[in-house]
């Protein structure tokens, strides 16, 4: 175990942490916060995991410890991340938030979740079209499996109506709110929670951590300029900066959000081509 605090340092609670462990996603869902409707690709290690997680064992206490994505079943090492987040966060609860369609790739890791116990999948369900219930009715069958043979603990959560638009357009063309009502876009943030751990530093939300991939790969307008200016929490920060950043509520860079967020109904999260096959 590494969550002793290093050299008596000030251990702060969080509610929940996260960490990608691949950026792609099988589904094209439409505002996706973590921009994984862009087409981005790439996977996170276990070493390049470990060097980023390192520097907060024992600084900070999560409740909760999110792997994720994109899609984390996409990643076939995601069973061994099950053993790396026991190693760093022990105390936490572990939550892996997955659209379920590619957990069949992973037959140990039912096993894997019981035997370190504490740990949940999170089954996020995208849309209730009748294409989309049934490519999940398998996933559905083979989760009742793991819970009978293993005591799986599975969550499952409707994000069908819960779907607001988070930036304008898509790609190159993609543009902020910047609505210039930072506390009201914080008031309405769904992500208050859910800070990343991205390239060893800890990140307010996933549409900040995850800006500069968009803007590398696509080259954003000049109007995304003060968001890509964001200064996430460096490792080696003081105890005094990193309650300070847990502490902050609202600030200029949530601007980029909608201060009213706009509801709309999914389109289908399932790419042409999976439909066509």
């Amino acid at each position: 175990m590494r969550g002793g605090a290093p050299n008596d340092r000030a251990v702060r609670r969080i509610v929940n942490l996260e960490l990608h462990v691949a950026h792609g996603c099988n589904l094209t869902c439409e505002s996706c916060s973590h921009y994984s409707n862009q087409g981005h690709k790439g996977m996170l290690g276990l070493d390049e995991a470990r060097q980023w997680l390192s520097p907060w064992a024992g600084r900070l206490d999560p409740q909760i410890f999110s792997l994720l994505g994109g899609e984390p079943a996409i990643n076939p090492r995601l069973t061994d991340f099950v053993a790396l987040s026991r190693e760093y966060f022990p105390q936490a609860h572990l939550r892996i938030v997955t659209n379920g369609f590619f957990l069949h790739r992973h037959p140990e890791l039912p096993r894997a979740l019981r035997e370190h116990g504490n740990a949940a999948l999170r089954l996020s369900v995208h849309h209730d079209g009748p294409e989309y219930r049934e490519k999940l009715a398998p996933v559905y069958e083979l989760l009742g499996e793991w819970q009978r043979e293993h005591g799986t603990h599975l969550v499952i959560y409707p994000s069908v109506g819960q779907w607001t638009r988070r930036y304008k357009g898509f790609g190159a063309a993609m543009e902020p709110y910047d609505d210039r009502q930072p506390r009201s876009s914080w008031e309405h943030c769904t992500a208050k929670v859910c800070p990343q751990v991205f390239e060893g530093r800890i990140w307010k939300c996933a549409p900040l951590a995850y800006l500069g991939m968009q803007h590398e790969k696509y080259g954003l307008s000049e109007a995304w300029k003060p968001y890509l200016g964001y200064a996430p929490l460096e490792p080696g920060c003081t105890d005094a900066e990193l309650q300070a950043f847990f502490d902050r509520e609202e600030e200029s860079h949530c601007g980029m959000c909608p201060a009213k967020p706009e509801r709309f109904a999914l389109p289908s999260p399932i790419p042409r081509v999976t439909r066509a096959a």
